[in-house]
């Protein structure tokens, strides 16, 4: 007895056979090489899901499949491995995790061995990546690194790796390239993917009125960090300087507490303080309040330079583990810690960090910005020069950086896997 076939999702109902057949055909040729691509934390998840959506507009045929974020699964990225059990900052904190983490390194790795990606893509979080990039070399396949490891800063003992099992390196900051030129590993600067993906849903007068915020009453926006670990160090200090600041200021500011969704867990203690000290929390409505806001308190990270695109005036803080701290400490060789300080080679906002990082520091910073506005004003001008650096100089921002990514990555492609039109030019 013969079985009934599965229904084509291109109907061939009323056609002659060899007009099915092409119909079918012409499905199957959607199908088109796949590709690995892989991030670890929510900075990572925004940018591969930005080069995702770039390469298909090249490569619409393309297969997405690898370590996802809500922003890749949406992108249309197939998740092997759920990006946020990777998201673990600290070199001791991290140990606790080492098992699950290589659990999921296994799960993608397995993947990888199975479907032979015709290209892979690792976007950040070096301690996982570079292992699977040793990995995938072994299999032959070709890897392109968006957002170079920060060994310019620490740890240059992964040079060498590096330098095996990359085939491009896709910088987001301008004094990347040179340096790792000076180590023979291919570079190029594509610019910073955050200069086109940073635009807030509404002017400032419209979000102020959302957020019930008066414009004449200062703001001040709270960004903890977007891991939940990091936010919950960060939060009991930031919830203290909260107070001095109500206490102190000449006009009593507002704050918002703007986080991705998900880090401050739902019946936590913190939501609790939080409510009861009147701050209003908005979760994935960062670029949102930090337009409205006059001062930023916020971890070093990927949110300094969302709020350097944005011009709001800042103070950076970063706090971790005290035997992370001196270990890191040991380890890192950089005239400052927050990338905006860095892009600029001067110290543009004030940086807090460990035992700096103090109710009280925090509480006179922010205070010195609220109560000056020609000092925010100041800033504001210096922001701007960072802004235009990693936009890709004084050209402004006319270039996207991930369509400069998405040109590498096809061009790679082409070689072995041309689409129609490119094998009909060929001919």
């Amino acid at each position: 007895m013969r079985l009934p076939s599965k229904r084509l999702s291109v109907s061939t109902r009323n056609q002659p056979p060899w007009e099915a057949r092409g119909a079918h055909r012409a499905r199957l040729n959607l199908v088109g090489p796949k590709v690995l691509i892989s991030a670890g934390e929510a900075s990572g998840d925004l940018y591969a899901a930005a080069l995702v959506e770039a390469l298909r507009r090249h490569r619409p045929d393309l297969q997405f499949f690898g370590c996802a974020g809500p922003r890749m699964q949406k992108a249309g990225v197939r998740p092997v491995v759920d990006a946020h059990s990777l998201a673990v900052v600290g070199l001791v904190e991290v140990i606790t995790h080492i098992p699950r983490i290589y659990g999921e390194y296994r799960k993608l790795l397995k993947a990888a061995r199975a479907e032979r990606p015709a290209v892979a893509i690792l976007t950040d979080s070096p301690d996982f990546h570079l292992r699977v990039a040793r990995q995938l070399k072994k299999l032959g396949i070709p890897v392109f690194y968006l957002v170079a490891p920060q060994v310019w800063a620490w740890r240059k003992g992964r040079l060498p790796l590096m330098r095996r099992t990359i085939d491009r390196l896709l910088c987001i900051f301008p004094f990347e390239p040179e340096f790792f030129a000076r180590h023979c590993i291919d570079a190029t600067y594509i610019g910073h993917p955050l200069t086109r993906l940073v635009k807030p849903s509404a002017s400032r007068a419209e979000l102020r009125r959302r957020f019930d915020i008066p414009e004449s009453a200062p703001l001040v926006v709270l960004l903890p960090g977007s891991r939940t670990g990091e936010a919950a160090r960060h939060l009991p200090v930031l919830l203290d300087a909260v107070e001095r600041l109500r206490t102190s200021a000449k006009k009593a500011p507002r704050f918002i507490l703007a986080v991705p969704p998900g880090t401050v867990p739902l019946g936590s203690n913190f939501r609790e303080r939080i409510s009861s000290a009147s701050i209003q929390l908005l979760e994935g409505k960062t670029w949102d309040a930090l337009v409205c806001a006059d001062v930023a308190l916020a971890a070093s990270g990927t949110v300094t330079i969302e709020a350097c695109l944005l011009e709001t005036p800042m103070v950076t803080f970063y706090r971790v583990n005290n035997l992370s701290w001196w270990m890191g400490k040991a380890l890192v060789r950089v005239p400052f810690y927050s990338m905006v300080n860095l892009v600029a080679e001067r110290r543009i906002v004030p940086e807090l960090i460990q035992n700096q990082m103090t109710a009280e520091n925090l509480a006179r910073e922010a205070l010195a910005l609220l109560e000056d506005a020609d000092k925010r004003e100041s800033m504001r001008r210096d922001l701007a020069e960072v802004t235009l650096k990693l936009g890709g100089g004084h050209a402004g921002l006319e270039h996207d950086p991930m369509e400069v990514a998405a040109s590498l990555v096809e061009k790679r492609l082409a070689e072995k896997y041309p689409t129609k039109e490119e094998m009909v030019h060929v001919s």
